[in-house]
């Protein structure tokens, strides 16, 4: 086979085609299309193999809907704002504008050579005032809902990159290294600063429950936001700390309050401040100062004990007053009331601060009876009986749980939350101006939406904010008085381009809204999205979240934005993830748009991380190659024939069952399991014609059906081998292949085939047989599938007795029920005793019945024959045949000669 396959010569001419026939535009009527949506891309500068796989995804489930008869939505964008462009921009010594667009120019081309079919009409681009004025539009009517706040706060800061970070853009790696940002990895500090929130807190118990729902969600997604919102169920305990008013404790088990031995607060809680500002000797100010930049690792179980008391809200008893380094401000309250019989947090403070343990919770055994615990040297966590504890004493841990809060004023049922709201201000150039204006006397005023968008400056190079440095844009006038006012220099997180951007695809054009409202009740849940699971806590939060607070607009039906979520795993290169900074990147033009996109598809489950390996490459080409070679050889020779012979009705089965099981693994995503299918058709077309000479139709039919089916993955190969074999229009728009005849058995049919060949090349392996001259297979006879679909039947209401009785039992009541069963009781018997301590029963599968089996055997034994060199007969067995005894339904006996 000489024919060679070349991407490079047929991918220009297939991608005018389907760009001249528009095969990927949606038109806006489209009644409620199949939405397959990739995360959109940063504007990086080239594609990397992440991006290829993602997109390969949905590519191919894109192609795959379109040939089902869908309307698809495919479109694609660019995520183009946010740090890392500014910072690229200026290493470059050009403006973030010029490079991003340089980007997108490149990275646009890259996806075109790939093929990927994409609605390129519907294209978006976040840094376009076009776009970004929703971004303003969208801050304004959350600000009108009260979904947005203005308040000065602690918050994460980055020196390096000189801008604010979310809670969830700073990292903190394993190797207790400390709290890093997300993007250069550079330690975060803390500063205080006035910033815009979207209080996203607000929809904490909606996101979290809705969670529920998502079921075409991986459980591992909705697991990492079920912990990043953090639900917790508890009470509010307040103590009074002498001078300086009340402090509110958050705890999860309230009745643990009379082990309290001490208060302790963050470093960075008011009364922390309040203490550091009184303390004459500094001493307090000193901690505060040097642990409010360190990573908790570093910071450990110091603290610092202070002159003030707190009065215990049961006993009256004072308690010392701690500023630790332990306790968070950003968790429950910023203050904990410190149990160190029963955490094991406060337990270690304790003994770094030679503090009082008390036990007030002890075990029971099995009796009921109180066990001894220890609690000096390890804390007790767990549940159990109450002492010490006043009127409380003997009873049940969780009981009194219950019933502190309603017989205590100082004690107040409470919910508290991990999630913190969103943090959008971003103090850099490159992004959305937030739109509002600060006035001295009118306060912080919106910019009216006759005035959006309000637009970027040009680039100004400056440490820190550019956008403070440009007064033309900073000196404004107040919308509300007419006075002197300034704008806000801060720009919008990009996560708030991306929280929406799925909905703009809908409509990209439209210029009196940010989408159609209409258009977007009937398409929306997007049906299929698929990116990494690392955006579980930011991006997919996030979208979420703005998707419900529009239709608390009014602007939307759907409160949730995905329908199926799938998330892809990652390409690794000598075990390690490919990464520039390595230097392990395989670029996708090392190999070819068309052999990249096959491996990363068939390497492995989409979701699962694969090795990038040369060798596996290789069967991704020589796939292509090997399927171009035979649709070029069928047309170049044309030796055929037109009678038809039983081993065509077996291809003709064997295509059937492929376009079956490929059906279903495209379905289900297994696009590895959709190439396996793919080599093993081709193998056996191959076979087949070298076996005999091929019938026309049935080989031709073949290899249709494989240009068909492997077209959503390669479709520059497929499209080729397509108008190779003449077949009709475009196989982008081809129906889908469809099976000529009943595909329900081909499970078993494959197995019963695949099981029968296993089985004879195992007999001639293990009798030493070199030259078998005849195989002879021996189908069970009725009876037995008669006497084996009623065992499965019984397996199927709950389970069959297979002890004496039962089994006598059940032979009674077949031998009385079915006259057809001509067998004698002691065969029967023999035969059921037989299935029924076998272990390779299949259980509540069904099964063929003896005349489907004998025919699959029948149309295959052309496998035999040309494997062996033999002759190969089938028929059923008879009562007085030999050979009848070990035949059972599935697995004929077997005689070789």
């Amino acid at each position: 086979m000489t024919s060679h396959y070349d991407h490079a010569q047929v991918q220009e001419f297939w991608q005018y085609v389907w760009e001249r026939d528009g095969v990927y535009e949606l038109p806006d009527d489209a009644d409620d299309p199949t939405y397959v949506l990739g995360m959109f891309p940063y504007t990086s500068g080239t594609l990397h193999m992440g991006h290829v796989r993602n997109y390969a995804i949905t590519d191919a489930y894109a192609r795959y809907r379109r040939m089902q008869g869908d309307d698809v939505l495919h479109p694609m964008g660019w995520d183009a704002f946010g740090l890392p462009a500014e910072n690229a921009a200026h290493e470059r010594a050009t403006d973030p504008e010029s490079w991003t667009q340089a980007c997108i120019r490149r990275m646009r081309e890259e996806l075109e050579t790939m093929g990927f079919g994409y609605d390129w009409s519907r294209e978006i681009t976040t840094c376009e005032p076009e776009y970004y004025r929703w971004n303003q539009w969208l801050f304004k009517r959350l600000f009108e809902a009260g979904l947005v706040e203005y308040e000065a706060a602690r918050v994460n800061w980055c020196p390096d990159c000189e801008t604010v970070l979310a809670d969830a853009q700073v990292d903190d790696p394993e190797d207790g290294s400390g709290r890093v940002c997300w993007r250069c990895e550079t330690p975060v500090q803390h500063r205080e600063l006035d910033q815009w929130f979207f209080t996203i807190t607000d929809y904490a118990d909606e996101l979290l429950d809705g969670l529920d729902d998502l079921e075409g969600w991986p459980d591992g997604v909705r697991e990492i936001q079920r912990n990043w919102i953090g639900r917790q169920e508890g009470a509010g305990i307040t103590f009074e700390v002498a001078g300086f008013g009340e402090v509110e404790v958050f705890s999860t088990r309230p009745e643990t309050v009379y082990g309290a031995t001490y208060l302790a607060v963050s470093p960075g809680h008011d009364l922390a401040r309040a203490l550091a500002d009184t303390d004459d000797g500094g001493e307090i100010a000193e901690y505060v100062e040097s642990v409010r930049e360190r990573p908790p690792d570093e910071v450990g179980l110091s603290g610092v004990e202070t002159d003030a008391t707190a009065i215990h809200p049961l006993t009256g008893d004072e308690l010392p007053v701690y500023v630790a380094g332990y306790v968070l401000e950003d968790v429950g309250t910023g203050a904990v009331m410190g149990v160190p019989g029963h955490n094991e947090r406060d337990h270690g403070f304790a003994l770094e601060h030679d503090l009082p343990i008390e036990r007030v919770i002890v075990p029971a055994d099995e009796d009921g009876e109180p066990l001894e615990e220890n609690v000096e040297r390890t804390p007790y966590t767990g549940d159990g009986r109450l002492v010490g504890s006043g009127e409380y004493d003997g009873q049940e841990s969780t009981t009194v749980r219950e019933r502190l809060p309603a017989a205590h004023d100082a004690i107040e049922a409470d919910v508290t939350y991990r999630l913190r709201d969103w943090l959008i201000s971003r103090q850099r150039y490159w992004g959305t101006p937030i739109p509002v204006v600060h006035c001295d006397d009118c306060g912080p005023v919106l910019v009216p939406d006759e005035s959006l968008p309000v637009e970027l400056p040009s680039f100004v190079r400056t440490t820190g904010n550019p956008l403070a440095e440009r007064e033309s844009f900073v000196e404004t006038e107040c919308p509300d008085c007419g006075g002197d006012a300034r704008r806000e220099t801060d720009t919008m997180d990009t996560f708030v381009d991306s929280s929406w951007y799925f909905l703009r695809f809908l409509s990209p054009d439209l210029e009196d809204a940010p989408f159609d409202a209409e258009r977007a009740d009937e398409w929306l849940p997007i049906d299929v999205y698929v990116g990494g699971e690392e955006h579980a806590a930011l991006h997919l939060l996030y979208i979420r979240f703005v998707t419900r607070a529009l239709a608390d607009l009014g602007l939307l039906e759907h409160r949730e934005p995905v329908e199926e979520l799938r998330s892809q795993g990652t390409v690794l290169y000598e075990g390690e993830k490919m990464s520039s900074s390595k230097g392990n990147v395989v670029t996708p033009e090392e190999y070819g748009a068309e052999t990249t996109r096959l491996f990363v598809l068939s390497a492995a489950h989409p979701e699962q991380d694969f090795e990038w390996t040369a060798n596996n490459v290789r069967g991704a080409y020589e796939l292509q190659q090997t399927l171009y070679g035979m649709a070029d050889e069928f047309v170049e020779d044309g030796d055929t024939r037109i009678e038809r012979r039983r081993h065509d009705d077996y291809l003709e089965r064997e295509i059937d069952r492929t376009i079956a099981a490929v059906t279903a693994e495209y379905d289900r995503f297994r696009f590895h399991r959709v190439a396996t299918e793919l080599r093993e058709l081709t193998q056996l077309l191959r076979r087949y014609r070298s076996y005999d000479r091929p019938h026309r139709d049935a080989y031709r039919r073949g290899l249709l059906t494989l240009a068909a089916l492997i077209a959503p993955m390669a479709p520059h190969l497929g499209e080729e081998v397509w108008n190779k074999l003449r077949g009709d229009g475009l196989v982008v728009e081809a129906d889908w292949p469809e099976p000529a005849g009943s595909v329900a058995d081909y499970r078993l049919e494959r197995r019963l085939v695949e099981t029968t060949l296993a089985d004879v090349r195992d007999i001639v392996d293990v009798a030493g047989i070199d030259d078998p001259e005849r195989i002879e297979l021996v189908v069970a006879q009725d009876w037995k599938h008669r006497v084996a679909n009623r065992l499965d039947g019984l397996e199927r209401e709950g389970g069959r007795d297979t002890d004496p009785d039962g089994a006598e039992s059940l032979v009674e009541s077949l031998l009385d029920g079915d006259d057809d069963i001509d067998a004698d009781r002691e065969t029967v018997a023999a035969f059921i005793g037989e299935l029924t301590g076998r272990t390779d029963r299949t259980g509540t599968d069904r099964r063929l019945g003896p005349e489907s089996e004998r025919t699959v055997l029948e149309r295959a034994v052309w496998l035999l024959a040309d494997e062996f060199d033999a002759d190969v007969t089938v028929r059923k067995a008879t009562d007085d045949d030999g050979l009848a005894t070990n035949a059972r339904p599935g697995k004929p006996a077997i005689r070789i000669r």
